[in-house]
């Protein structure tokens, strides 16, 4: 079997990394896999045997002239299947390049974030079929009208071995100019107004009178960081919180933290919250989108209302005032990342749709 993966983003970020999960694990598999990915993007220096990488130029939604490049790549390389990972035009222009090629189509939908139901009828007939990464994405786009026949639930997953090592806290807090002392609360994500940094940082001001000790990292880039760090002055939280950015070494220092903070208004599932359950760090999250999949509330971590500041920081109270309580959460969550969500059967249930959707359209071309 070959596929051609096609894969938008430009940053190893949550999905771009499911992508190579799956590429990798389907080539120890025996399948060929072609993998299409914007020029000098992260993934294509990181795809090593596993694909065949083929650099495109994508220019997002508008870029019609996708769909030729896709096409002409489709003609090329002839897949059994095309799957499409990503938005940003890949989505639309993938699909209509599949539909003149005759070639199945696939699309892993990540986000949870509603559509009209009209753009749903419309969109989504380009596609043979659908993986949800979570089931709440699912039941989100059934409710929108989709046929439950056509999606299937497939979730993330997440490599544990990476982060089963102690992580070194005096390393961490020398790195992060960090008191030895702290109490270290993280958050990894986009900074982006849906995933809810402003939540957290709304929290800060009491939280910081109960727990002096109390140090907050924010991981990532995006659009939000000026914004983000004049609300961090505005609030008067420059020794609290810092922006550290995008760090391609997250693995050290993920198991450095007292706790994961995930107040995201929207979510697929969130695979920072994976890592960290793999690192046995209990996690805060809201009950967006997949977030209770990735999130035992009351065992791995608590879940609380989304956009609910009150109820963001009695959780966060809550568990920092009671470390005994942190470990018991923290070793389950590795414990629950272990059993539930291994690399191996998200890669299997991926394969598992490409054999139906093969076998079915082997079935309407011999017109069986």
């Amino acid at each position: 079997m070959k596929i051609l993966h096609v894969e938008s983003g430009r940053h190893l970020y949550g999905g771009a990394r499911q992508v190579l999960y799956i590429v990798n694990g389907l080539a120890a598999r025996g399948v060929e896999n072609v993998l299409a990915c914007p020029v000098g993007s992260e993934i294509a220096h990181a795809a090593g045997d596993g694909a065949r990488v083929v650099p495109l130029t994508m220019r997002g939604e508008l870029d019609a002239g996708l769909a030729l490049r896709l096409r002409r790549l489709i003609v090329q390389s002839r897949p059994d299947l095309v799957h499409l990972h990503s938005r940003r035009g890949a989505d639309v222009w993938g699909a209509v390049a599949a539909g003149i090629a005759a070639t199945p189509c696939i699309l892993s939908r990540r986000v949870d974030n509603p559509e009209p139901r009209w753009m749903v009828a419309v969109k989504y007939r380009l596609y043979d079929h659908v993986i949800a990464i979570s089931e709440g994405i699912r039941q989100v786009l059934i409710a929108e009208g989709l046929d439950p026949r056509r999606v299937t639930c497939v979730r993330s997953a997440v490599d544990a071995a990476p982060y089963l090592p102690a992580v070194d806290r005096g390393a961490m807090c020398r790195e992060f100019r960090l008191p030895p002392d702290a109490l270290i609360v993280g958050m990894v994500a986009q900074l982006i107004p849906r995933k809810g940094h402003r939540h957290l940082l709304a929290a800060l001001p009491a939280l910081r009178t109960q727990f002096p000790r109390l140090r907050v990292l924010l991981f990532g880039q995006g659009p939000l960081a000026p914004a983000l760090r004049a609300e961090v002055a505005a609030r008067g939280l420059q020794e609290v919180a810092q922006l550290v950015g995008f760090r391609d070494d997250l693995v050290r220092w993920l198991g450095g933290l007292d706790l994961l903070v995930h107040p995201a208004e929207m979510e697929g599932l969130g695979v920072a919250l994976l890592q960290a359950a793999a690192a046995a760090v209990p996690v805060i999250a809201t009950r967006a989108g997949g977030l209770s999949e990735a999130v035992a509330d009351g065992v791995t971590g608590v879940l609380v209302r989304p956009g609910d500041v009150a109820d963001l920081s009695a959780a966060v109270r809550r568990l920092l005032a009671e470390p005994a309580l942190r470990r018991r959460m923290g070793e389950a969550g590795r414990a629950r990342v272990l059993s539930e969500f291994s690399v191996d059967a998200m890669v299997e249930g991926n394969l598992a749709v490409y054999r139906r959707v093969r076998a079915s359209h082997d079935t309407i071309r011999l017109g069986h």
